[in-house]
Order: structure tokens, then C-alpha cells, then sequence
């Protein structure tokens, strides 16, 4: 009788096919998903303090519509200001408006959050208002009507009973809003939204009956990044057209006070808000300027009347922006434009595919491969002009000028994977920061760059490893002999210099990095032939070793004068001390560059693999932020792959699992920290394959314990080359590697360098429950 039923139901599925129907799970089954169906936005999309158990939050990713290293990002936001940097957090109850820029994982206050738009009934309200407090134009939400798929999202607002859904284009964002019958429904947009607070200036002006033109203009005086010490300074130019013709339109302009603060904790104040509420309203204004400007559009509205505004935005001025439009969406075929954005990420996603493993994890796979492709993002318009370091505009010409560097996060994992699947990507940012450092007559690399600004956050000098590494991988489309210069006058300008340490606050913590960089420097010097460039950037590399302190078998700070720094009661687990957002034994491991030397000085193979087995046991089960091995934050992601350095590959294969599973889930709590703009992400997608780089800039990727049974990646940018692992007798059970082949002969090391890599090939490893201690040594 079962197998009877089972027939039946199969020959029904069979009809349904033939006759349209749908059935419940039926797509999955009868057809093969793309890349793009199993991208879920909302992995990360909480700022959550409390369930990330400190001040960072979680993943801080946003759940909107964008398109592969797009310009725009139309996503809901949920809070203004704060360390939420995305703009949203999952657990919120209320959206103020959907805004088209976004930035995916930071903390530090985080940024843009520009044009503001919130569909609205009933009176006009000129104050966002908060979740928990004061009323304004916000709504609460339908949560079980929120959907988020790449290229689209959508969730109605029950305080206005009004449909919202957005897509996007590289340089355009479209919503489409589905209104009740009312006689006064409004589209209304907030030019002076920042996330982190505000714009400091606005200009809006009516074109003709269905378009409207302008610009904000963000600087550190209104916040943002860090607060305005990341000095944030940029213009947003927008060109923005409705769907149904301006009849009753106005703008709404707060007095501001000259001298007043208007940064995040100001322009959250009550005070503020109370200003903010008692704006101005001026109906059949053509144009109006200001520091605190709105503008909002009536109608009369029939039940489920949708009306569409379509936005282009330009970092140079309103005829970029008004290019932009026209060129991406020239007509109001929302559909054909998110079908559009889903194919992108179609394209993008499928240069590699994974098979395997539960829907589950296939999700949190393509997501975070998706992650991985926000930034670095498109920085010019539609004709490749772009504003330009010097406040002028410039032509990118052979390569595409890119913004958002991350460059203390991603330089670990994030570009190593990139010059895998998108080398090209790599050689635009690579340009992108060289001619940046020219147009702003600076004699060294941005460390943290940002819409041109240079923030200086976080530490280091990790453009010169993006360099070192794309020079090595043979990415070299851009002048190498002044990338050089540049890295070698970065080298020197930040660094541990003649006194061969670094001794301010962060002294351990600098002390390695700057010499892991300082390798990178005379790697790439002996590259071209400079060889005493190459020995003294060696010898330099060298400096971990003078913070290195016997009496404590551990690295310590030292002062100007050469002192060893008081050794804390906690020894090296106490936070903060010589590191930042780490401490001295997690950071102590950052010698990628020297681990013999590393190890060496730490007492030998097996001290040392006791240690970093203790490392690892010491992990709570969720893997959330810890004194041990911290996968929430970016000192410590190499570390588990120097197992296979120090001749254990199988506590590789053990631990890359265990993280994998641990660290990463199908869910909004899905990351156990911030995203940091695709290095969370990226860590996962190449463990998940089996392969990962210790030292960028060091042509070897550790191979490790793939998470599927099979993974296929398309190398190089338009090649149909193809590099496949296989885990043969895969399982949650079977994470050790038996034996392995490469292109059908035996392969016996545990590591494997990128040439090998991007001219394709087979990588087939015979997994089993127990360690084989003979493979990979």
C-alpha cells in the first residue's frame, strides 16, 4: 500500500508539472536550483549586543536588493545611527524607510544609509521618530511578509497597510509601493538620512512632473564612519523619478542651529528630533536647500494602487546620476529589472557550486559566497567617470575604480579568494588605490579607505599584502614599479622602523603585523630585482622576534625605551593589552610569513601543538567572542591551518570543520561576529572547498577538510577553466583525509600552490573517521 501511495503521489507530481500547478517542495525536487536560490540575505542581519555577548554585535550584514560589487544597496532601515553600520538589525519591530546605500558587516558607527525613502498614509510627520519612543514616520511591520532574495526584498508596513518592494541595478535602485485607498498617500524621502547621523547639507529640485534632482553632502561634521573620525566626506547625487506625476508635492527643512553637533549622539537627542518634527513644510516649491531637508509627494490612491520611484545616484554630480538612470533603468518594468539583478547574481555565484551536503548548508555556502561580493564596490558612473581623491573627476580608462577597502579584514581571506574567481576584481582595487594615493598627492596606501576618505582605522599596512599577493598570483595590470614605490614608502612611514618594534598601545599587535608586511615588501622586491630592497625588508621581517620575551615564553610589549611593559596578572589572555580587539595570545600567532621561526621560538614542534590544541578546546560551543581561539574576529583566522605547517595536517581537517559547522548557520544569528565586508564570508567559502592561504603573498593554499563532497570553481575571470576537489566517502563523520590524487596521480602534501590551482585540474581526497597520520606530513 506505501509503495502504491508513493506511485500515486509521484504520478500526481507529474500532472502538476504538465498542468502548472504548484506543490509544495516540489520545485527543489523536479528541478536544479541556481546559485541565487539558496542566497538568504538575513544570515547576520542583527547588530544584537546581547546575543552576541559584546559591544561588536553580530554579523551587521543588511538584508536588501544590490547586485554583484554594486554601487547601490536598497535595503529597509530600522535604526538611525549607532554601531548598527548596515542600518538594520533583524530583532527590530519598526522600519523608518529604505535607504540606496549601505555598508555590509562594519562596526565603528558605520555610514551612508543615503536617500531615505518611506511610502506613508494620513499626515505628514517630518521626524522618523524611534522604535521605543517618539512617533514619527516610521511603521511597524509585517515580520511573516518579510522576504529578502538576491536582487529583491519586500515587507509591508502595517502601520500604512502599503506593500514594499525593492530591486536594484549597479547604479540604480527601484521600489515599488502598493497603496491602500487613500487620499493622502505620500512618498516622502529624507535627504538628510545618514546612518551614524546626518548629512550636513541638502539640495532638491523639481525637473519636470515625474523627476526630481539633487544632492546630500556628508561630512565628519555630521557623523558617520566612526563618528567623523573616520573623516567620511562625500556627496551623494541622486536622479529620481516617480511613476505618477507630481501634482501636490513639497519639501520639509529643520532650522538648525550654526555651531550645533550633529553627530550620532546629537542627532538622536530629543532636542534634535524635537527640531527635527517642527520643520517647515513648503508645498509647490521648485527648489529649496538646506541642513535638514525633505521632500515628500501626495496622492490619491485606489486599493492596491502601485506607484514606482526609480532612483540613479552618482558620487560625481546630477548628470552622472541622471546617466546612470537612464542607461540601467530606462523604462518601469520592476519585474524585468529584478529578474535582471537575480541573473546577475546568478553569473556571479556561479563561479563555484557545491554539491552535497543539506539545503542548509548549500545556503549558508552561496550566502556567504554573496557576502563576499558587496565591496569592493563600483565607484564610477555608467561612463567610467569617478570623483577622484582630489575633489576632481577623473576617467578610469583600462580598469574599474572601485571603494570600500577593508583592508585589515580582507586581506586574510577576502582577496585570496578573489584572485582565484575574480582576478580582475583584485587588479581594479590594486589601481584604485594606487591612483587614489596620486590624485591626493600622498606618498603611501590607504589602510582603510572609504569613498576617498582614509579613515587610518584598525592597524597595519594590508595593501601592501593585496600587492605582494596579486603580484606573485601574476595580477599585474597596473603600473608595478610605482604600486612598488608605494608599498615601500608605506613600509616606512608605518612601521616598526630602525627601533625594530612598535611600542604605543598596540605594540604587540603592530610589532607582528608590520613585520609580516615588511616580508611582503622585500618578496615583492626580489620579484623586481631589487635585491637590497630585498634583504632589508627580510631582515625587518624579522622583528617579531625583539618582542619575543623568554621569561615569558610569549611575545610582550616593550616601551620607547626598550623596557619590557609590566606582564598582566591574566599573562597573555588579558584583552587589549599590546593588541587590539584581541589579546597576546590570540594575536601571538601572526608570524604567517616565519612559522619555523614561530615555533621555534615558542619551544619547539610539540610545545607548540600542545599549545594550539588548547587553543582550540578551550572554544565554547557556539563559537561566540572568546579569550581562545575567536573566530569572530580577524587575528586568528590563518591560525587554524598551521596545523598543517607544523606537520598535523589531520588538527586542520578537525578544526575546519568543526568551525565551519560551529561558526556559520542557516540563520540571522548565522555569523558569530561582524561580517567586515566579505572576510567572514570569505573564510568560510574556501574552507568549505579545502583550500586557504596562511601568508598571502606565499603562493600556498593549505589543503584541508572539504565541508562538501564536491566542489567546482571557475578560475580566472572569463576562462572556462575549471579546478575540482572532491571528498570521496564524505561525511559529518568521515573529516579526515585518507590519501589524495591530483589529475589522477597521487598527491601526498598538504598544501598547494595557486598556479596549480588556476590552470585546473582534479583534486580527489579519500576522507575517513580517523586521522591519518602519514598523509600531508
Amino acid at each position: 500500500m506505501c509503495v502504491l501511495n508513493q506511485k500515486l503521489s509521484g504520478a500526481l507530481k507529474a500532472i502538476a508539472l504538465l498542468i502548472g500547478l504548484h506543490v509544495p517542495g516540489l520545485a527543489t525536487t523536479a528541478q536544479t536550483k541556481k546559485p541565487a536560490d539558496y542566497v538568504n540575505p538575513f544570515i547576520g542581519a542583527s547588530t544584537s549586543e546581547g546575543a552576541a555577548g559584546i559591544y561588536h554585535g553580530l554579523g551587521k550584514t543588511f538584508p536588501g536588493a544590490t547586485t554583484p560589487f554594486g554601487m547601490v544597496q536598497v535595503s529597509p532601515n530600522t535604526i538611525t545611527g549607532g554601531d548598527n553600520g548596515s542600518g538594520y538589525s533583524f530583532e527590530h519591530k519598526t522600519i523608518e524607510g529604505f535607504a540606496l546605500t549601505q555598508m555590509s558587516g562594519v562596526g565603528w558607527y558605520g555610514d551612508m544609509g543615503n536617500f531615505l525613502v518611506m511610502p506613508t498614509t494620513g499626515s505628514l510627520q517630518t521626524s522618523s521618530g524611534k522604535e521605543n519612543g517618539a512617533k514619527g514616520y516610521r511603521s511597524f511591520y509585517d515580520k511573516a511578509s518579510e522576504k529578502a532574495s538576491a536582487g529583491y526584498y519586500t515587507a509591508f508596513l502595517t502601520d500604512y497597510k502599503i506593500k514594499a518592494e525593492l530591486t536594484a541595478t549597479p547604479h540604480c535602485g527601484m521600489m515599488r509601493f502598493s497603496f491602500p485607498r487613500h487620499n493622502s498617500s505620500r512618498i516622502q524621502i529624507d535627504l538628510a538620512r545618514r546612518v551614524g547621523g546626518t548629512s550636513t547639507s541638502q539640495y532638491v529640485k523639481v525637473v519636470d512632473q515625474n523627476t526630481i534632482e539633487g544632492w546630500m553632502k556628508c561630512t565628519p561634521e555630521g557623523g558617520g564612519w566612526g563618528n567623523g573620525d573616520g573623516k567620511a566626506d562625500y556627496t551623494v547625487y541622486f536622479c529620481a523619478k516617480f511613476s505618477k506625476p507630481l501634482k501636490d508635492y513639497g519639501v520639509w527643512s529643520a532650522e538648525i542651529p550654526d555651531g550645533r553637533s550633529r553627530k550620532r549622539e546629537d542627532v538622536e537627542s530629543k532636542a534634535y528630533q524635537d527640531l527635527v518634527a517642527k520643520a517647515k513644510i513648503s508645498t509647490g516649491v521648485p527648489s529649496s536647500s538646506g541642513k535638514h531637508l525633505g521632500f515628500f509627494a501626495n496622492f490619491n490612491t485606489e486599493e492596491g494602487e502601485q506607484i514606482i520611484i526609480k532612483t540613479g545616484i552618482s558620487y560625481i554630480s546630477i548628470e552622472g546620476a541622471r546617466n546612470n538612470l537612464s542607461a540601467e533603468i530606462p523604462d518601469w518594468n520592476f519585474t524585468s529589472v529584478k529578474a535582471k539583478a537575480r541573473e546577475s547574481w546568478n553569473a556571479a555565484l556561479g563561479k563555484m557550486k557545491v554539491n552535497g551536503g543539506t539545503d542548509d548548508e548549500k545556503t549558508t555556502f552561496y550566502t556567504a559566497l554573496y557576502h563576499t561580493m558587496i565591496d569592493p564596490r563600483v565607484f564610477e558612473d555608467v561612463d567610467g567617470r569617478y570623483m577622484g581623491g582630489d575633489g576632481r573627476p577623473h576617467n578610469s580608462g583600462n580598469f574599474t575604480k572601485r571603494t570600500i577597502f577593508s583592508g585589515w579584514d580582507v586581506f586574510r581571506s577576502q582577496m585570496p579568494l578573489q584572485t582565484i574567481i575574480n582576478p580582475s576584481l583584485v587588479n581594479d582595487l590594486i589601481n584604485s588605490l594606487v591612483t587614489l594615493a596620486d590624485e591626493k598627492k600622498l606618498d603611501y596606501l590607504e589602510r582603510w579607505e572609504m569613498l576617498n576618505s582614509y579613515s587610518g582605522c584598525m592597524i597595519g599596512n594590508p595593501a601592501i599584502s593585496v600587492i605582494a599577493d596579486a603580484y606573485a598570483k601574476g595580477i599585474r595590470r597596473y603600473d608595478v614599479n610605482h604600486a612598488y614605490q608605494l608599498c615601500k614608502n608605506t613600509a616606512e612611514k608605518f612601521g616598526n622602523g630602525s627601533r625594530g618594534y612598535t611600542y604605543e598601545s598596540f605594540g604587540i599587535a603592530n610589532t607582528l603585523e608590520y613585520a609580516y608586511f615588511d616580508w611582503c615588501v622585500s618578496r615583492l622586491a626580489s620579484a623586481l630585482g631589487r635585491t637590497e630592497d630585498a634583504e632589508k625588508y627580510r631582515v625587518r621581517g624579522q622583528a617579531y622576534r625583539n618582542i619575543f620575551d623568554p621569561q615569558v615564553g610569549w611575545f610582550r610589549p616593550k616601551d620607547k625605551d626598550g623596557n619590557w611593559e609590566p606582564w598582566p596578572e591574566e599573562g597573555r589572555m588579558k584583552q587589549w593589552y599590546g593588541c587590539i580587539e584581541s589579546n597576546p595570545y590570540q594575536q601571538g600567532w601572526f608570524v604567517p610569513h616565519d612559522v619555523p621561526g614561530m615555533t621555534e621560538l615558542m619551544g619547539g614542534r610539540e610545545k607548540v601543538l600542545s599549545d594550539l590544541e588548547h587553543f582550540f578546546e578551550k572554544v565554547p560551543e557556539n563559537m561566540m567572542w572568546n579569550d581562545y581561539y575567536n573566530h569572530a574576529n580577524e587575528p586568528v583566522h590563518h591560525v587554524p591551518f598551521l596545523f598543517n605547517r607544523l606537520k598535523a595536517p589531520w588538527l586542520t581537517q578537525k578544526w575546519t570543520r568543526q568551525i565551519c559547522s560551529r561558526a556559520y548557520k542557516n540563520k540571522v544569528e548565522g555569523l558569530v561576529g561582524n561580517e567586515d565586508v566579505g572576510q567572514m564570508s570569505a573564510w568560510f567559502v574556501l574552507a568549505a572547498v579545502g583550500l586557504h592561504p596562511v601568508c598571502p603573498g606565499d603562493t600556498r593554499y593549505e589543503i584541508t577538510s572539504p565541508f562538501f563532497d564536491q566542489a567546482e570553481i571557475k578560475v580566472g575571470e572569463h576562462s572556462s577553466k575549471i579546478f575540482k576537489v572532491e571528498a570521496r566517502n564524505n561525511s559529518p563523520e568521515n573529516v579526515y583525509i585518507q590519501s589524495a590524487t591530483l589529475n589522477g596521480k597521487p598527491y601526498t602534501g598538504s598544501s598547494i600552490d595557486y598556479s596549480e590551482i588556476v590552470k585546473g585540474g582534479r583534486l580527489v581526497l579519500q576522507m575517513g573517521p580517523t586521522p591519518n597520520t602519514n598523509w600531508g606530513v
